[in-house]
């Protein structure tokens, strides 16, 4: 009881300020990653939230995954400094789908558990981030069984006139925590935009809190660049082509170094590039109202390099995953009350994986097998149908999706299929409220990390696994949302069954250098249930408070034990205060103590014995423009907290003061 008393307080806060009188006007939001169309906040029955670039600016946060901290329905894990992994409705990894712009960022190789991909998009080039949470699957195929994070990055509007437009930013930490500068240039006019970005950064080692003290090795370089390119070709198409870059050198791992007696271990580089063109149509057709064709290409990189203490050896790992997508939406307006949207999608993957033994001595270099089959291959396809219809109060939510996929592994052959559905029903109360309760069937389906891992994981060894099949998910909510014109608040429960999920088994008896081997199996069955909450009041035409607040409660019912890695009861708070034109903003983010354990969690070395001590950071941000140069400024963990995310390899920042200017014209 005393884990819910924080959540539960703020639930009894939100009924208090809804009594208030009006008096300012909320924004209304809205979403399309849960629908696949544009969609009111208060219309959408399913729980979304969503991080915009005032949000982003306003809160200074370092990376992209740092910046869902405190999100609605969100925790975030960091293996290292240079990593980062969201969980969504408690699960992680390749359990959920990332993309960007409309476009699967999860590929052949996305491991189970934290992970560092999300780290890979430039925080500077992202106009908003949605969450849709306990849905996906039917929305966007294979990987969302927790849900999907979509990051959609920044875009120029198109001008009457012909205009040139600049952005520059500059941010530093104390204690050498980080120097980032960032470059923006953008023309646009009635028929054509174009915006190019560069950002460079180096962080140092990471400062924890308290006694803690420097926590090496764990700083890092990252440069990124992006490019936006936007046409009207006529009155019916817009073709727009981008390109994301980013590259990161000398990550470290900090964990392997500090825990496991590694003289070094290290990814350099840890890389992605996409590049895509996407044309859209609008028509005057019912059945072909709006089509959009998108075809991209994926490269995602990453090389390891390390060392273990007395080993006679050192080892050079590289992983390349190809991708091609090809992909086609077309949105159908059946009649003013029904509406669809319908597609096919291609995605293609090509894994070429090497490895280097170094002899120490002689520097004797023997290639090997690499961490997956070099050549492997993954080829996804799906068809789709989502139908939104409004009839009076009720709004309804239906679709099915059926996805094929061909991987190729070693010397198997494997055929994965899912059929997928979802129904959702919203009820409008009023003009202000509404209820909501929806079913989505999720899945994900084995990929080449799952079947062709061969070499060291974590804290284990794992060993091919050819016949898995995919993990399913079964996702029932219901929901209720209100918003006036001060008051936003919205409250889920959830109950998630799991069957078919892969697991890590120790293979007994078996040791390779020192670690006990696994693989991998279609044997467990689990269930996870929760409550989440958000608020946003505006108490006075100046003053605004924010707060928001998840439990969740996993259970392996295959081994009688908690499922892995369960988040703590978490969430955050915060208090926005602009006079003139200053602004203030109190943020308090909190974690309770998480020691309900699976025994793999106990065999985490990243994780306390007893389980993860709770925690409370407070830090402060200061906003203002001062001759036409927007200034930040604040300090991180004021209280200087030691603190860490449960299943983290590092610990948070310590007591820091931040910063930044960003001049625009």
């Amino acid at each position: 009881m005393k884990k819910l008393g924080t959540l539960f307080l703020g639930i009894l806060l939100s009924g208090f300020l809804y009594a208030q009188t009006d008096t300012a006007i909320l924004l209304k939001e809205v979403s399309v990653t849960a629908t696949r169309k544009n969609q009111l906040s208060l219309l959408s029955p399913y729980s979304v939230s969503k991080l915009s670039l005032q949000n982003i600016d306003q809160f200074q946060s370092r990376t992209t995954p740092e910046a869902l901290i405190g999100n609605a329905g969100v925790f975030v894990q960091k293996t290292n400094h240079g990593g980062g992994s969201p969980f969504v409705r408690s699960l992680t990894g390749n359990q959920n789908l990332l993309m960007i712009d409309g476009i699967r960022l999860n590929n052949a190789t996305y491991r189970y558990g934290p992970n560092q991909y999300f780290n890979t998009i430039d925080l500077f080039s992202v106009e908003s981030i949605e969450v849709a949470r306990g849905t996906g699957s039917v929305q966007y195929g294979s990987d969302a069984m927790g849900g999907v994070v979509q990051v959609f990055t920044k875009s120029l509007a198109f001008t009457n006139k012909p205009k040139w437009s600049g952005n520059f930013i500059g941010r530093l930490l104390s204690n050498d925590a980080e120097y980032t500068g960032r470059g923006e240039l953008g023309y646009s006019s009635a028929k054509m935009t174009f915006q190019i970005g560069y950002t460079a950064r180096k962080f140092g080692d990471l400062p924890g809190g308290d006694s803690i003290g420097i926590q090496q090795p764990s700083g890092y370089k990252e440069n990124a660049i992006d490019l936006k390119f936007k046409w009207k070709l006529n009155s019916q198409w817009l073709l727009t082509a981008a390109h994301q870059q980013l590259r990161q050198s000398n990550v470290p791992l900090y964990h392997r170094v500090a825990l496991e007696n590694f003289a070094y271990y290290q990814f350099d580089p840890q890389e992605r590039q996409l590049s895509y063109l996407k044309m859209e149509g609008k028509f005057s057709s019912p059945i072909l109202s709006t089509i959009s064709f998108t075809a991209s290409s994926q490269l995602n990189k990453e090389k390891r390099t390390y060392f273990r203490n007395g080993n006679t050896n050192r080892f050079i790992e590289e992983d390349q995953v190809k991708t091609i997508g090809l992909t086609t939406d077309v949105f159908s307006v059946i009649n003013k009350n029904w509406s669809a949207n319908s597609g096919i999608e291609f995605y293609s993957d090509k894994v070429n994986s090497s490895k280097q033994q170094i002899a120490i001595a002689s520097g004797t270099i023997l290639n090997q097998r690499g961490l997956y089959p070099n050549g492997a291959r993954m080829q996804n396809l799906s068809l789709y149908s989502l139908h939104h219809l409004a009839l009076g109060k009720f709004n309804l939510e239906a679709g099915v999706r059926y996805n094929a996929l061909q991987i190729e592994v070693d010397t198997a052959l494997v055929k994965p299929s899912s059929f997928v559905m979802n129904a959702a029903l919203l009820y409008q109360l009023n003009k202000n409220q509404s209820i909501y309760a929806s079913y989505s069937t999720g899945y994900r389906a084995p990929n080449i990390d799952d079947m062709g891992t061969l070499g060291l994981v974590d804290f284990r060894y794992e060993v091919p696994a050819y016949g898995l099949e995919p993990e399913k998910s079964y996702n029932t909510e219901i929901g209720y949302k209100v918003q006036t014109k001060s008051v936003k608040f919205a409250i889920a429960f959830y109950y998630m069954h799991l069957t078919n999920i892969i697991n890590r088994v120790q293979v007994p008896g078996q040791q390779i250098g020192g670690y006990n081997v696994y693989i991998k199996e279609n044997n467990q069955e689990s269930y996870i249930k929760g409550i989440e909450y958000d608020l946003q009041f505006t108490i006075a035409k100046n003053l605004f408070i924010s707060s928001n607040g998840s439990y969740s409660f996993g259970q392996n019912t295959s081994r009688g034990e908690p499922m892995r890695r369960i988040p703590p009861m978490n969430g955050r708070t915060f208090l926005e205060w602009k006079p003139s034109k200053l602004q203030y903003t109190l943020e308090y983010i909190y974690a309770s103590k998480q020691s309900r354990l699976a025994q793999g969690d106990k065999d985490d070395n990243r994780i306390p014995i007893g389980g993860t001590p709770g925690f409370g950071v407070m830090n402060i941000h200061v906003a203002t423009g001062l001759w036409g140069i927007k200034m930040r400024t604040g300090i991180a963990n004021i209280f200087n907290a030691d603190y860490r995310m449960h299943g983290s390899g590092i610990n948070g920042m310590g007591r820091n003061l931040y910063i930044s200017a960003q001049f625009s014209f």
